[in-house]
């Protein structure tokens, strides 16, 4: 009975050590008595006994090797030192197993040797400057060198690119002039800038100024021009209404019809206003005479008008024409 118990539980031993579960981005490489027997993918396996083993567990994510700097030597003999990283992907995991004993160091010494092949026709600035120049070279080399081994090159970076002191001295003090340089350039331009701001609002505030003057001007006369336009008008319409004023007096006159007498008078008045001016020769008209007695006339006349006023009221006689003058001038004549 314990014989059976222990081959009972030697049966289960076996038969647990059988079976095999692929987790997911795996595959088990399986040998039968020493010789490739088959890959098995993700899932349930059951391997013979005593005859079948895992010969290799290979990962099929995208890995990463990072190596370390390895020295180079430029086109122009300038040593320098590059570290590089190769991301890579096993496809095939029996070529992986069979196909290079160390697959990795295979790699790693294939990288250097790429690299220095690439960098060996490349002077130090074109190394410096052409990085996707060189990763794109070296991908494609060593994809191709790889795919025996089953493992395919996804892509290749230039990690760090080291050139001696000497070389990193010379070239921080190149940047630290070409920086000093652009800031001169930089500072020369806003230097530049500013005058020419300073000179279009120059020239902006005396074309401004200009304009207002001019408008100044242009309004000053403006208001010059109206004010005589006023002026003149106000005159024209002065000299207007005089005339008018003496177009009246002749219309008054001519619908009152006066007579030689009534016009005698205007004309001693016109003589009055001549004679009481600044002229030093006065030209007498030639009936002087009869003027002097149509003031007599007019004295007498004054001096009747003046006892009717005083004393009881006394019709006076129309027929006469210097009677309806003096009835025009006091309004005193019987009708």
């Amino acid at each position: 009975m314990e014989l059976f118990i222990i081959l009972f539980v030697i049966a289960i031993i076996i038969i647990v050590s059988c079976v095999k579960i692929v987790p997911q981005a795996q595959a088990f490489v399986i040998e039968r008595l020493g010789a490739y027997q088959g890959t098995w993918s993700v899932g349930f396996h059951l391997k013979a006994p005593f005859i079948d083993k895992v010969a290799r567990r290979v990962n099929l994510k995208e890995q990463v090797a990072d190596f370390p700097p390895q020295p180079v030597i430029t086109k122009d003999n300038v040593t320098m030192r590059i570290d590089t990283v190769v991301f890579y992907q096993i496809t095939d995991p029996k070529l992986y197993t069979y196909g290079v004993e160390n697959p990795m160091m295979a790699i790693e010494n294939l990288t250097a040797t790429t690299l220095r092949n690439i960098i060996g026709d490349l002077e130090l600035d074109e190394t410096l400057t052409s990085r996707e120049t060189i990763n794109t070279k070296m991908r494609a080399s060593l994809d191709i060198a790889t795919d025996p081994w089953g493992i395919k090159v996804n892509r290749v970076e230039l990690k760090n690119i080291i050139p001696p002191a000497e070389i990193q001295n010379a070239m921080e003090k190149q940047m630290k002039a070409e920086r000093e340089r652009r800031e001169a350039v930089t500072r020369a331009e806003g230097e530049k800038k500013a005058r020419i701001l300073e000179a279009e609002g120059a020239k902006e505030s005396a074309i401004l100024k200009a304009e207002a003057e001019k408008q100044a001007l242009v309004l000053h006369a403006e208001a010059h021009k109206e004010k005589m336009i006023r002026e003149a008008e106000g005159e024209a319409e002065a000299i207007l209404k005089v005339q008018q004023a003496k177009a009246d007096g002749i219309r008054a006159l001519k619908s009152a019809a006066a007579d030689d007498a009534v016009l005698r008078l205007k004309s001693l008045e016109a003589f009055e206003a001549v004679a009481d001016g600044q002229a030093t020769t006065i030209l007498l008209p030639a009936d002087l005479q009869g003027i002097a007695s149509l003031g007599a006339a007019f004295t007498e006349g004054s001096k009747a008008v003046k006892e009717a006023k005083s004393g009881p009221k006394k019709a006076v006689p129309c027929d006469d024409p210097l009677e309806k003058t003096y009835e025009a001038a006091y309004q005193e004549c019987d009708e």
